[in-house]
Parts: C-alpha cells; sequence; structure tokens
C-alpha cells in the first residue's frame, strides 16, 4: 500500500494540500553523516520554476524528525517532514462533481467512498514525488562509489528539449517524454531470481512515480526485432565485462557488474490548459470542462531526479539484501 521494501523500507505519507507530506524509512544503517543540507541538491532539481512547469513554488525545507543524532544516522526510522504553504485549495471545489480526464478523481472517489482528500490530487499528488527524491537521497549515501544519473532525453516526441516546451507553451498543451537513467558501478549479485529480480525491484518503485507509463531496460522493446546472436551480450573478461550491453546490466534478475540502463515513458500531464469532455455527477451529464489550479505542462521536466531516487531506493534495498549472503 504506501510502503515498499525488504531492509530498507520506505513509508509515504501526506496529502497535496494537507499539513506536510513525508517518508519515514526504516532499516537505514546507523552511522551514515546526514543533515538538511545533504538534501539540498535532489530537492532543487526536482522544484518547479523552468519553463514549462507549475507556477506553485514551495521552500521545500527538509525537516528531520527522527533517526539522526549528532548528524549521524541511528538505525531507528528516519522521519522526514515538508511543509505545504504554497495551496490553494479553492481552484479544485469543481472536482467534487467533475473528475478530470486522465486523473485519478473518478476512481479516488470510487475506491474511497467520496472521503479521499480531492484537492489537488490528494494523496496520489505528483507533490508526494518529493518524499521519493528525500528517500533517494538517503539511498544513494549506502550506495557508496555507485552513480545514477538519469536525463531527459525526448519531450513532445522531440529530442530538442527547448524547442518542444516551447511549443507546448505556444499551444498550450502538456506533453509527455523519455527518460533515460544509467547506474554505474553496480557489484555483481544484486536481485533475485523471479519476484525480486533487479528490473522487478527497480520497475515497482518507477511505478510509484505518476505519469509513469511504462519502462525498458537495455535494448527494451527493440530486443523483439532483434536476433539471439545480436542481443547476446559477449562477454569479454573475468569481470563479466561485456562487449555490448543490450540486456542493460542485468541477467536473470541479477545485475551483471556492467552499466545498468532503462529507460521511462512519461505521459502528457493530465491537467491540460484545453478544455476536456467530463463527466458531470450534479447534473448527470457529459460537460465541457476546463482544468483550474496550477500545473506542469511537461512534468517530464522535473522526472529525472524522481527516477534517480526510485533506482536508488531499489538498489539500496538489493545491496542490504545481498549481504546477508556474506
Amino acid at each position: 500500500m504506501n510502503s515498499i521494501g525488504s531492509l530498507f523500507r520506505v513509508h509515504i505519507f501526506g496529502e497535496s494540500h494537507g499539513q506536510v507530506v513525508g517518508i519515514t524509512i526504516d532499516g537505514c544503517p546507523a552511522g551514515i553523516a546526514l543533515s538538511e543540507d545533504d538534501f539540498a541538491r535532489d530537492i532543487e532539481r526536482r522544484k518547479a520554476g523552468a519553463a514549462g512547469t507549475t507556477p506553485r513554488k514551495e521552500e521545500d525545507l527538509p525537516q528531520i524528525m527522527s533517526g539522526v543524532f549528532n548528524g549521524n544516522t541511528t538505525g531507528a526510522p528516519i522521519t522526514i517532514l515538508f511543509a505545504n504553504n504554497n495551496t490553494r485549495s479553492t481552484d479544485y471545489e469543481a472536482l467534487r462533481n467533475t473528475p478530470r480526464p486522465g486523473h485519478a478523481d473518478f476512481v479516488l472517489h470510487h475506491k474511497f467512498k467520496g472521503f479521499n482528500d480531492y484537492r489537488g490530487g490528494g494523496h496520489s499528488s505528483g507533490r508526494l514525488t518529493l518524499c521519493l527524491v528525500a528517500a533517494g537521497v538517503v539511498a544513494k549515501k549506502i550506495l557508496q562509489g555507485i552513480s545514477i544519473e538519469a536525463t531527459l532525453t525526448e519531450a513532445g516526441g522531440e529530442t530538442n528539449i527547448e524547442a518542444a516546451i516551447a511549443k507546448a507553451i505556444e499551444t498550450q498543451d502538456s506533453i509527455g517524454g523519455i527518460v533515460s537513467c544509467t547506474v554505474k558501478g553496480l557489484p555483481i549479485g544484486l536481485g533475485e531470481p523471479f519476484f525480486d529480480s533487479a528490473e522487478s525491484v527497480i520497475s515497482h518503485l518507477v511505478f510509484a512515480i505518476p505519469a509513469i507509463k511504462g519502462i525498458e531496460f537495455g535494448a527494451g522493446f527493440a530486443a523483439t526485432k532483434m536476433k539471439g546472436s545480436e542481443h547476446n551480450d559477449a562477454i569479454a573478461d573475468a569481470k563479466g565485462t561485456t562487449q555490448t550491453n543490450h540486456a542493460g546490466g542485468i541477467n536473470g534478475g541479477i545485475t551483471n557488474g556492467n552499466e545498468l540502463h532503462f529507460r521511462i515513458a512519461v505521459k502528457p500531464t493530465s491537467s491540460t490548459p484545453q478544455a476536456q469532455q467530463t463527466w458531470n455527477n450534479a447534473t448527470q451529464q457529459v460537460e465541457t470542462f476546463t482544468v483550474k489550479g496550477r500545473h506542469d505542462l511537461c512534468i517530464a521536466l522535473r522526472v529525472p531526479v524522481v527516477a534517480e531516487a526510485a533506482a536508488a531506493i531499489a538498489l539500496a534495498d538489493l545491496l542490504l539484501i545481498s549481504k546477508a549472503y556474506l
């Protein structure tokens, strides 16, 4: 439900327009240096402000409430809070009767019998990716010597990101994108066959990011057009270095020591300025509807650091599990 992980376990809570959003991390080893300043870089990368992102701006200052003493993790659960200060909840009053197309409003209302917090998407909001980023900062500290880097490689079907954003602003319609993530320095042996394969654990975390519609590792779907002799990665030395990396750094669900590579598909932001049709529960008919509030024209711009966090959380858990074999 709202928790994930085996040894490095993460619990997420809060709503977009509630008092706070936050994360509790259980299983973090003791003795890791950690302070509020450690979160600044990744949190800044996630923030709005660039062209094509939402006008909503929050300070996003982390408040470490537990699990850290004298600048180091204690081994106890770490709870981190972020205050919601810049909210305009009245923008969402219409959602009582008119669920937004593409959003979770309709299904959330039915699943929780109308008791869900509908403001800004409530607990399902992209606002909570801030919590994932915070957990990712802690996870990266566990992954010493391992680097994770994600970039937006395509937006609106174009590799020229600035041109794609300019077009979205001009047409006043939202666009999606593709984010590519590479992990370097991984040891051989992370991941378990079948249910806890490295791909499975990473994918589970990645699909917790709102707006993600697909993921592929290595050659991904392009592998369907290749022959086995083409797709197989020839092993070049005793360390397992391969001449190609169509597998994306994973064989049999287990990291093979080469670069781990995956790409994720980010859908267009559902809240587009364009007028749309939706069902009105009050009038019992389909009506024209325009989304109010402050939204990203291209949420994919802010996804790379969240993708890094998802990968870090998954890999930190798998690394701690692997130490059970030592």
